[in-house]
């Protein structure tokens, strides 16, 4: 498994879709930090568009997934949802207010999309 909070039980597994831009290491990042928070578990997108078992059956029971994209070919969103897992929410880096290669990972950065993540995340506990 991908994560160290498995015992936690998360509201959500995060999927980022980590690419090779500047985004997709903000989306990375911002993942790590949930999953670290324990405001989401960080599980592996890899392991979902390898239909690898354990991932699946992962992905399968989760309360609710979250896919961080971080541009417009949300590769994240789409991985997920040709296994058949569409997220209950997908987020994209570069609608809020980042540019593919002119957006370095910074504390600052990341934190936009942490902070986004969370208020997605409270709007769904409450409904």
């Amino acid at each position: 498994m991908c994560s160290s909070n498995e015992d936690a039980g998360p509201s959500a597994l995060v999927y980022p879709c980590s690419g090779s831009a500047d985004v997709g290491e903000i989306a990375d990042h911002a993942a790590r930090k949930l999953d670290a928070d324990n405001k989401a578990e960080m599980s592996c997108l890899a392991g979902v568009g390898g239909r690898v078992p354990g991932l699946m059956a992962k992905a399968a029971a989760a309360p609710a997934l979250i896919a961080i994209n971080g541009c417009p070919h949300d590769c994240a969103t789409q991985t997920l949802q040709l296994a058949g897992f569409p997220p209950e929410h997908s987020v994209r880096v570069t609608e809020l207010g980042f540019k593919k290669g002119q957006s370095p990972a910074t504390d600052t950065a990341v934190q936009t999309v942490v902070r986004h993540v969370e208020t997605l995340l409270a709007s769904s506990s409450q409904s």
